[in-house]
């Protein structure tokens, strides 16, 4: 045990092992799922609720189990640059946080019988799918994360899965009845899938700036990110196109005869996204890219409330 965990709290270190700072990865899809929900006329307000219950469950599991298993796989060391690592640094043992990762991967599965009852066996899949992905992410054979698939992992279930999950299951809850075993027509649409893409993303783009602080003490440990496989410069061209990504489909949507000048909201935050590439592509160290790492979420949150916004009004 280090000096770090003889001044942190009990409290306290349960909150830096859930990470709430990442949270906005799990309210971003809700909004723009329920802002589409509500222009198609769409919007159930219960199966939204438990769809972000359910999506917050699964990220801070997944926080459980990177801490857990970047720990026990020696991944992570005193090197590291982030944020304090929990059952590295000694603050809580390994086997309280891996039986705190299976117990909110469980109350998530839990939230998810509502989810399923109310969209049937497609919510099933895609639910289990997301637990089984959110463990593998750091943990089992082949981690995702350690294997330069944490990105594609990220901008699919993180971005595309979650807010066409939430427009499915209020879209479910209006058009179909219960406990469907195939997808209800008016479920899935190409819109759904265009929506989410700003958020898979700038979620991706969370992860960017967390590898390319990382990347020396990662390719160090043997941890084969995308960033420590592809290296600085093409890493911060990942983040550019993921963020003109994230700001060409609202224009797309405007330019489209169902939405309106509204729906080009998200623009508003285009300063402030300049304002952390600039850092990404400039900085590598960790008092840098720490605030960067807060403020991609923060533009997370912003960007898709404001998409939400314009696709209501």
């Amino acid at each position: 045990m280090n000096d770090t965990a003889t001044e942190v709290s009990r409290t306290k270190a349960w909150l830096m092992a859930a990470r709430p700072h990442t949270l906005p990865a799990a309210a971003a899809p809700i909004f723009v799922g329920v802002g589409l929900a509500v222009h198609e006329g769409l919007f159930a307000p219960l199966p939204a609720l438990a769809a972000f219950v359910g999506a917050a469950l699964i990220q801070i599991g997944t926080n459980f189990a990177n801490d857990y298993y970047d720990a026990v796989k020696g991944v992570d060391t005193d090197e590291r640059k982030g944020f304090t690592r929990v059952t590295q640094s000694g603050l809580i043992a390994a086997e309280e946080v891996k039986r705190a990762m299976y117990g909110t991967f469980l109350l998530a599965i839990v939230v998810g019988a509502y989810l399923v009852y109310v969209g049937g066996l497609p919510i099933l899949i895609i639910g289990l799918a997301s637990v089984v992905s959110g463990i593998a992410y750091a943990g089992g054979p082949f981690p995702l994360g350690s294997n330069g698939l944490g990105d594609l992992f990220v901008f699919v279930f993180f971005g595309v899965v979650a807010v066409m999950g939430t427009f499915y299951v209020q879209a479910a809850a209006v058009l179909a009845a219960p406990l469907a075993l195939g997808i209800p027509a008016g479920t899935v649409t190409l819109q759904a899938f265009l929506a989410s893409l700003p958020v898979a993303a700038i979620s991706t783009n969370i992860l960017v700036v967390n590898n390319v602080r990382d990347l020396e003490t990662d390719k160090k440990a043997g941890k084969k990110t995308l960033a420590v496989l592809i290296g600085y410069s093409a890493s911060r061209a990942e983040f550019v196109g993921m963020l003109a990504l994230s700001y060409l489909v609202p224009i797309y949507f405007w330019t489209s005869s169902e939405f309106g000048l509204p729906v080009l909201l998200p623009l508003l935050t285009g300063p402030y996204a300049v304002m952390v590439a600039r850092t990404l592509l400039t900085k590598t160290s960790g008092e840098a890219l720490n605030p960067a790492l807060e403020q991609t979420g923060k533009l997370l949150a912003i960007h898709s409330a404001l998409f939400a916004l314009g696709m209501v009004m």
